[in-house]
């Protein structure tokens, strides 16, 4: 049973890295500063950034350790999320991008409105 559970975590960790890139890639192509580094082409492990203007910084880093979001403005730590709250606020931000108009503005808006 806990070797199945490993793979299955292993399994994830790879989806999670590979979902990154593809959001990296998105964030980009609408005109955000965004990065997504892997170690190696395994895919254990990702760090994930982008800039969201103004000194509004998100990070979040998954591997097999753990996962985090951490979001900063002015470098200073807003707020830090870690296992599954993490995802579901990488999820509000893929949601946001999902349903914004063409324009930057309106979703750094959206993001400064909610904190």
């Amino acid at each position: 049973m806990f070797i199945r559970l490993a793979k299955q975590h292993s399994q994830f960790v790879q989806d999670l890295v590979m979902n990154l890139q593809a959001l990296a890639i998105v964030l980009e192509r609408k005109g955000y500063l965004a990065s997504c580094y892997t170690c190696g082409d395994q895919m254990t492990s990702a760090s994930f950034m982008v800039s969201l203007g103004d000194n509004h910084l998100i990070r979040f880093l998954v591997s097999d350790y753990g996962i985090t979001w951490t979001e900063m403005r002015d470098d200073r730590e807003l707020m830090k999320l870690e296992g599954a709250e993490a995802i579901a606020q990488l999820q509000e931000l893929a949601n946001l991008l999902k349903y914004q108009p063409e324009s930057t503005s309106s979703y750094t808006a959206a993001v400064a409105q909610a904190i």
